[in-house]
């Protein structure tokens, strides 16, 4: 320990000014908050940047299979790790080096899920056989790890259901959040009307990866059914694989030829644009096929924005059905289409919706009580290993 704080290393795959993903927000506001708790260093993948150390693959292994690679980078992590009381890490991109710490160094390990390899069958599309290799790297941390925090009550009971070798006592619940006061409604318009959408009519908008767990092709079908006054913005880019790229592509082609008003913004954006787009769309769109929590729908919500989405994995306690949104079966266009056209058809409804939406997420997902759960759990593990 250092002036009485815990020493933690935090490893992750993403942070900031590399972050694309959930997971990556998730990691960037709880180390912001946990500095002033702990004496945390935080271990990334990745460029060199001053406030991380940053490890990356091995040189002999450029061109090999990425779930290789990432393994390589985790041994310099553990390296990394030396002299910590505690290590955590955050998605199967870094489990493994937090498992090697607890096993070089005899200290807990803390492994974070935001998600679970078992659950997206999709990305043999992506890994080929890394996935075999991203599955162990995620079964052999989590099942030895002294705790497995859960993002959502959801997300805990697929833990338990996929590694049921795992005692449920060591699955803790600790959901992610969002910062309200950064992500807030912003009343410009510049930016709206940048990427050529009419202020003037209302418009649903997705913000997130191109990847088969995010139901991108689900909303677009669904967007063949929205009503003709709607507008759609996707936010939507690094595709998990050429050929769903492609599909995406066609499905946004198509609805080109039938529609106005289909905006695609292919290239991430800065905070700042988001916050704008999604402040001044009607409803925001998750049409996710798994999500354990869903961080951009505490964004949206943030920004006083009501929210259809899926009925899967922690998205219910997220949105609430009828008050902050509306919630459909996964995997369904149609289901999909009615809930975004009642929205659409209504904007009284959706705004009553979206004020509901800020309300819940100020009062009950503020980053610094995740934080300080985290922390505590921390000291618990390392009061039990002494």
């Amino acid at each position: 320990m250092t002036d009485g704080r815990l020493k933690v290393a935090l490893l992750t795959r993403e942070y900031p000014p590399e972050v694309y993903g959930g997971a990556g927000v998730h990691v960037t506001y709880l180390a912001r908050e946990l500095a002033s708790l702990v004496d945390l260093t935080v271990h990334c993948q990745g460029k060199d940047r001053p406030d991380a150390v940053a490890h990356r693959p091995w040189d002999l292994l450029a061109g090999t299979n990425q779930a290789l690679q990432t393994i390589s980078a985790d041994l310099s992590m553990t390296a990394g790790a030396e002299g910590a009381d505690l290590v955590h890490s955050h998605t199967w991109y870094a489990n493994l080096g937090g498992h090697l710490a607890s096993l070089l160094y005899g200290i807990p390990h803390v492994a974070t899920m935001h998600s679970l390899e078992p659950l997206r069958p999709w990305k043999a599309e992506q890994l080929g056989g890394g996935y075999a290799l991203s599955s162990w790297c995620e079964r052999v941390s989590a099942t030895a790890a002294a705790a497995v925090i859960a993002v959502s009550d959801g997300m805990r009971a697929d833990i338990l259901a996929a590694y049921p070798e795992i005692d449920p006592e060591r699955v803790r619940v600790i959901r992610n959040g969002v910062d309200t006061s950064e992500y807030a409604p912003d009343p410009s318009v510049d930016v709206v009307e940048r990427y050529g959408i009419d202020p003037g009519r209302p418009y649903v908008v997705f913000v997130g990866r191109i990847t088969r767990q995010k139901g991108v092709p689900v909303l677009l079908r669904a967007a063949a059914r929205l009503d003709p006054a709607a507008q759609l913005v996707l936010c939507a880019g690094q595709a998990d694989t050429p050929e769903l790229l492609a599909e995406v592509a066609g499905l946004v082609e198509g609805l080109r030829e039938d529609r106005s008003g289909v905006v695609w913004i292919p290239e991430m954006q800065p905070k700042h644009e988001i916050i704008q787009l999604l402040t001044h769309a009607t409803v925001f769109a998750c049409p996710s096929l798994y999500e354990p929590l869903g961080i951009v729908n505490l964004e949206a919500m943030a920004c006083g924005t009501a929210v259809v989405g899926s009925r899967v994995g922690g998205i219910p306690e997220v949105v609430a059905d009828g008050v902050t949104g509306l919630l459909v079966p996964p995997g369904d266009p149609g289901a999909l289409a009615d809930a975004l056209n009642t929205l659409v058809r209504d904007t009284a409804l959706a705004d009553a919706m979206g004020r509901a939406g800020r309300e819940r997420v100020v009062a009950e997902f503020g980053w610094r009580a995740i934080a300080e759960q985290t922390a505590a759990l921390y000291s618990e593990l390392v009061s039990a290993s002494d």
